[in-house]
């Protein structure tokens, strides 16, 4: 069995694992069962040769084998797409199309005004957009389902993966973190809050590293969480009820919900977020660029 016995069934499968990270994901989005898609991947890896993915704990990661077969993978499944609609008499994915991904709190603010702003300026651009974790969406740059994804990235400001290549990024914004706490808060009186004022404050966090979703990082104490949400909505509902604080972008102070006020922090680690706009190395498609410039255009005017 040779490479080219592959079937685009196992090349779609393989795709789908890249792209979600885990047989059971790839499974679930496919509608196979997870003993469906490891006989593809198996059948795949045979006709290579070689091994295709890492088996870890968390998932799988791609070898450089991986690498470069999803590459080819993904032009040989979306050219078939391609031709299957031309021989349905549907029209082609026109070249104006870009598929953007992007961070949750992106979506409170930045990209329905960039896709406004992308609308007035250039209308026959059309952009088809989703939500992701950076994982996810960097996943997904490198299984060619998305042309661009925004990113936020915090300190020390690492790449997202250590794969090859490596994925280029434009940094659109960085800002300051800031903290939202109720209006009623005893603090909220104030125009700034000092560090040491955040100690002994009750936390509303998201899942995952505390730090990095909704604590103020360098605290001397262990922070107290005292709920935990995923939505950044949920989040600031819950702040504007009274039941604890949170960190934001700054950028989300002028779409808080009433009864939420946001402050910078005075003294204490200095805390950056940035946003990124990541792709795929080599040259920008010129639809590429320009929702690339409605975005930052948004952040300017922030």
């Amino acid at each position: 069995m040779t490479f080219t016995d592959a079937s685009l069934v196992a090349l779609r499968v393989f795709r789908e694992v890249a792209e979600r990270g885990t047989l059971t994901a790839a499974a679930g989005a496919l509608g196979y069962t997870q003993s469906a898609v490891s006989r593809q991947i198996a059948s795949l890896e045979r006709a290579a040769g070689v091994p295709l993915l890492e088996r870890r704990h968390d998932g799988v990661r791609l070898t450089a084998a991986g690498r470069l077969v999803l590459r080819r993978a993904a032009v040989a499944v979306d050219q078939v797409d391609a031709a299957a609609r031309e021989l349905a008499g549907l029209p082609e994915q026109d070249e104006s199309t870009v598929r953007l991904g992007w961070f949750a709190t992106a979506g409170a603010w930045l990209v329905p005004r960039a896709l406004s702003e992308l609308g007035r300026t250039h209308p026959s651009i059309t952009v088809v957009t989703r939500e992701g974790s950076t994982p996810a969406l960097v996943r997904a740059l490198r299984a060619g389902t998305l042309d661009v994804a925004l990113i936020a990235s915090t300190p020390p400001f690492r790449a997202p993966d250590d794969e090859t290549p490596a994925l280029a990024f434009d940094t659109l914004a960085e800002r300051s973190l800031r903290v939202a706490l109720p209006s009623t808060h005893p603090l909220a009186r104030n125009d700034f809050l000092d560090f040491a004022e955040l100690s002994g404050q009750r936390w509303i966090s998201g899942p995952g590293d505390p730090l990095v979703m909704g604590v103020w990082p360098g605290l001397p104490e262990r922070p107290v969480v005292a709920h935990t949400a995923r939505d950044w909505l949920a989040k600031l509902q819950l702040v504007a009820a009274g039941h604890g604080i949170t960190t934001v972008p700054a950028s989300l102070a002028a779409v808080v919900p009433a009864g939420v006020r946001v402050l910078p922090v005075r003294g204490g680690p200095s805390e950056r977020r940035r946003v990124l706009l990541a792709r795929l190395p080599g040259p920008v498609p010129e639809p590429v660029a320009r929702v690339a410039a409605a975005l930052r255009a948004v952040l300017v005017t922030e």
